[in-house]
C-alpha cells in the first residue's frame, strides 16, 4: 500500500469513527456517502449531528460534508416518524455532490464573547458555515424608507438576498469546543480548496 493510499484510508476512517461518535445511523450515512464520494479521497469532512425538539416529538439530524480534491459531497439523514401509512419509523438520507468550481461563497459567522475583551485565538461559542452555489437563496424583505419625514408614500419594499443552500450551525454548549474547532479547520479547507478551483 502506498503511502497516499493509506492516507486516503485513514481519513475514511476517522471519518467512519466521527460519525460513529456522533451515533446517527452511522452506517447508514457512511453508506450512502460512499456512493456519493464514488471512490475519490477523502481530503476533509465535517460532521455535525442535532436534536430539534417540536411539541410532540424530537427529531434528530445528522449533516456530513465530505471535501475531496475536486468536489464538495454532502449528506444529511433525518428521522421520519412512523405514521399511518408508514407504521415503523424511518430515515431519510439526501446526498449532494457539487464540483468545487461551482462553490460561489463559504461564509463564516463566529460568535464571541465579550469582544472588547477578545483574545487573539480565542475560540468562539457558535460558528454558523454558510455554504453557498446559487441553487437556493434567502430573500429578506422590509419597507422601504423615505429620508423626508413628512412623506406618507409607500416607496415599496427594499431587502436583500442572501445564499442560503447549506447552512452548518455549530454551538460549543450543545456540540462543545472541539466541535467548533472542527468546524472553522473545515471551513478553512473549503474556502482554501474553492479558491484554488475559481
Amino acid at each position: 500500500m502506498s503511502a497516499s493510499t493509506h492516507a486516503h484510508s485513514d481519513r475514511r476512517d476517522v471519518l467512519r469513527s466521527e460519525l460513529h461518535r456522533a451515533g446517527y445511523y452511522p452506517e447508514l450515512v457512511m453508506d450512502v456517502l460512499d456512493g456519493a464520494l464514488a471512490g475519490e479521497e477523502v481530503v476533509a469532512h465535517l460532521v455535525h449531528a442535532e436534536t430539534t425538539f417540536a411539541t410532540a416529538e424530537v427529531r434528530r439530524h445528522v449533516t456530513a460534508l465530505v471535501l475531496t480534491p475536486t468536489r464538495l459531497v454532502s449528506a444529511h439523514v433525518d428521522d421520519e416518524p412512523a405514521d399511518e401509512h408508514h407504521p415503523v419509523a424511518s430515515a431519510a438520507a439526501t446526498t449532494e455532490v457539487l464540483p468545487l468550481g461551482a462553490v460561489r461563497s463559504v461564509a463564516v459567522t463566529q460568535f464571541v464573547a465579550a469582544p472588547a475583551q477578545h483574545v487573539p485565538g480565542t475560540l468562539p461559542y457558535e460558528v454558523t458555515i454558510a455554504i453557498g452555489w446559487g441553487a437556493v437563496n434567502r430573500i429578506d424583505l422590509e419597507p422601504a424608507t423615505c429620508p423626508d419625514p413628512n412623506c406618507d408614500a409607500d416607496h415599496g419594499l427594499t431587502g436583500t438576498m442572501t445564499p442560503d443552500d447549506m447552512i452548518v450551525r455549530v454551538s460549543a454548549q450543545a456540540s462543545g469546543e472541539d466541535a467548533v474547532r472542527a468546524a472553522l479547520a473545515f471551513a478553512g479547507q473549503l474556502s482554501a480548496a474553492t479558491g484554488s478551483h475559481a
